[in-house]
């Protein structure tokens, strides 16, 4: 910090809350777009006539490229002042989020998506870091909890608040609305925080080591997602693709390594406690992630629900997740992590695991409850696990780790939603074929549907909706016993990392 820096007061007043809410509403729109479009997928894909496995593009896009920009903002801060990279950002988002809504082809949209998480990455590191530079230092833990409050709101509210809009509206304002607050947040910040600039440091760019990122995380992206529209490994553009993303990936590590500047320091990985937290973090992420993407899709398809109806459902993950957070942040500051995280992992994989037995007349309240209980979960693995990682590498390495951290738990939520949306729709049409010959072998359904007076044609077509909804349910079922079994594989991960010999805020964990 320079000696400018430090002579600077701390705001106060009006000044200091003005300031605190529109930083905190940077964050808040930030987390809400990563999940305002989980409900919206069929929507926006029915209204751009593709397919739902084609419209989870937009969530992975915007993942993908949030992930790529989240550990660049150290560099990013020092080269250009973190007042300023955080207004750019701040007015870049609400911009590409006008260009979301009026994408007219799913190919813009996508374009506009990649846009719009790319100047978002930056937003939650810096929201928080430039709460804490104007907030006293003896109300530090109040910057701290505002912020945290939004990072557990956004969640809760962008499935609400896509499924209001898409039932009420339409699809475009789910972007549009970010227009209007960025607008807001930009000028206000720039306004109230360009005094608390920070020094700028002009190291090289390390433009090779960032276009190397960009190739192979998105050539592994996409091929995730065309894999089954091209047939996977029998297309040459899929295995055009695999190789890219392989030689981009080795020579990404092998320049990393040996940049004297490099734009992601991958040394902070020669920490096994570091290495094993970030493993036991993205496993988890990308269970998690996959069975909160997929339960509105099936919701939406075939139980009969509308968006708001699936919106609502979900949100129960996080509202939970709310209350216990607090407690959580509290107890990984005098616990070893590592068991927190493991009794929450555990608790996570043993909830998924319930979810296999789930069927097609469950009521509201029989799909909330489930999703109640793993919300209370995620906090004990989202706040120690995070301390577990930071604890284990050097303090002057810690804004590197917590960068590769966010990095690879965004990567592997964006993966996760592209294998899980293709293995669920492979797995229906398997069940559908095996259901077809067993359902009414000696058609006695099909008689007594006659019976009752169904045409032939009605009686056929009820006995297509059972084997459908059937189909689905198999399919959800097993998806949901993969994702048990990966949480609680991962939650015996953490006990790789040794007991962590230094407290760390939870705070730092974004």
């Amino acid at each position: 910090m320079s000696k400018v820096e430090s002579m600077l007061k701390p705001l106060s007043g009006w000044q200091l809350w003005a300031a605190a809410m529109f930083l905190s509403m940077a964050n808040l729109i930030a987390i809400l777009d990563m999940t305002i479009a989980n409900v919206s997928v069929l929507t926006i894909a029915g209204g751009l006539a593709v397919t739902p496995t084609q419209g989870t593009w937009v969530i992975t896009s915007y993942a993908v490229a949030e992930a790529i920009t989240v550990p660049l903002t150290g560099w990013f801060t020092q080269r250009y002042g973190s007042v300023k990279v955080f207004v750019i950002a701040m007015a870049a988002f609400g911009l590409c989020s006008a260009l979301a809504g009026l994408s007219t082809s799913l190919g813009f949209l996508v374009f506009a998506r990649v846009l719009q998480g790319m100047a978002g990455g930056p937003l939650m590191p810096l929201s928080q870091t430039l709460l804490l530079r104007i907030f006293p230092k003896e109300k530090a833990g109040a910057a701290t909890g505002i912020w945290a409050m939004t990072t557990l709101v956004g969640p809760v509210l962008g499935p609400i608040l896509g499924g209001w809009i898409c039932d009420n509206y339409s699809w475009p304002w789910i972007f549009l609305i970010n227009l209007p607050i960025a607008g807001a947040c930009a000028y206000i910040c720039w306004k109230i925080l360009r005094r608390y600039e920070t020094k700028i440091v002009r190291n090289p760019i390390d433009v090779i080591g960032f276009v190397l990122l960009i190739i192979w995380v998105g050539a592994l992206q996409i091929m995730l997602d065309e894999g089954k529209n091209l047939d996977w490994f029998s297309s040459n553009i899929i295995v055009s693709l695999a190789v890219i993303a392989v030689v981009g990936f080795v020579a990404f590590l092998i320049w990393e390594f040996t940049e004297e500047h490099p734009i992601v320091d991958l040394r902070v990985f020669r920490h096994r406690g570091f290495s094993a937290a970030v493993l036991t973090i993205s496993l988890t992420f990308a269970g998690f992630f996959a069975a909160n993407v997929l339960t509105p899709l099936w919701l939406q398809s075939f139980m009969a629900y509308t968006a708001t109806d699936a919106g609502m459902t979900t949100a129960w993950i996080g509202i939970t997740a709310f209350f216990t957070a607090p407690m959580v942040a509290a107890m990984s500051m005098k616990m070893d992590p590592r068991k927190l995280v493991f009794v929450g992992v555990l608790w996570l994989g043993v909830i998924t695991l319930y979810r296999t037995v789930a069927t097609t007349d469950m009521s509201y309240w029989d799909i909330a409850m489930p999703l109640m209980l793993l919300g209370l979960g995620m906090p004990f693995f989202f706040i120690p696990s995070t301390a577990a990682a930071l604890a284990s590498v050097d303090e002057a390495e810690t804004n590197s780790a917590a960068g590769l951290m966010n990095f690879m738990r965004t990567l592997s939520g964006a993966i996760a939603t592209s294998m899980v949306t293709s293995y669920w729709e492979d797995e229906i049409t398997r069940n559908r074929a095996e259901l077809v010959g067993v359902i009414d072998p000696a058609q006695i359904t099909h008689n007594q549907l006659i019976e009752q007076g169904l045409s032939e044609f009605q009686a056929m077509a009820v006995l297509e909706r059972m084997v459908t909804e059937q189909s689905v349910m198999l399919a959800t079922n097993e998806l949901m016993l993969v994702v048990a079994l990966m949480l609680i594989f991962s939650a015996f991960v953490i006990w790789l990392v040794p007991k962590p010999t230094r407290t760390i805020d939870p705070s730092a964990s974004h």
